[in-house]
């Protein structure tokens, strides 16, 4: 049997085929890197939103430091809801906030109002002269607001702020009876909300209680 003898147009074939297999792994190999690159940049930007939409909702809300009613008759009429901004806390507009409220009967969604009063024009009379709303609103009272950030405009709390929502329950409940389990929520745009939950008393003896 007679060998074959390798001429360069052989080798030069075989050269070509290599090189073009080369360039696809090439290829390949930087499409995936390329791919790669993108992926992590979109995982590493959604894990930095993610993080601080993360510590804003943690670190931000309201506190709710005491729930007082007005009796009247034997029905309390008015609820005065007294908040401010937890510690770190962004500013709060009460604009943008709503009071989710159930007397385990029925449940109500109250949105401000646009009614805001300051202590200094109440002479110290809350629940006579102070802003309660309507069946379907909750008005606002300023107690302390040392830069003026809340007014009627623009109701917006930061932190050592202190005002009162005011609910006017014989509109929406016609009155709350003793007895009466409450519960409910201080719902802002970002951050917790402020809790209500307390059971009214089996008689109502003063004219203005304390609730929570």
């Amino acid at each position: 049997m007679g060998k074959k003898k390798l001429v360069k147009k052989d080798m030069g074939s075989i050269g070509i085929g290599a090189m073009i297999v080369f360039i696809a792994m090439v290829l390949v190999a930087g499409i995936a890197a390329s791919v790669l690159v993108q992926t992590s940049t979109k995982l590493e930007m959604q894990a930095l939103k993610t993080g601080q939409e993360t510590i804003a909702e943690v670190s931000s809300g309201l506190k709710v430091e005491s729930i007082e009613g007005y009796n009247a008759s034997g029905s309390i009429t008015k609820m005065a809801i007294e908040i401010s901004s937890m510690a770190g806390s962004p500013d709060v507009d009460l604009e943008q906030a709503i009071i989710e409220i159930s007397d385990s009967t029925d449940k109500y969604v109250l949105t401000y109002g646009t009614t805001l009063t300051n202590t200094t024009t109440i002479n110290g009379d809350l629940f006579t002269n102070g802003k309660f709303g309507t069946a379907s609103t909750f008005g606002i009272t300023v107690l302390q607001d040392a830069d003026n950030s809340c007014v009627q405009s623009t109701p917006i709390i930061n932190y050592g702020d202190h005002v009162v929502l005011g609910i006017d329950t014989d509109a929406v409940f016609s009155g709350i009876t003793p007895r009466t389990d409450v519960n409910g929520l201080v719902v802002i745009e970002e951050g917790a909300p402020g809790i209500i939950g307390f059971t009214t008393p089996s008689s109502y003896i003063e004219d203005i209680m304390e609730l929570q």
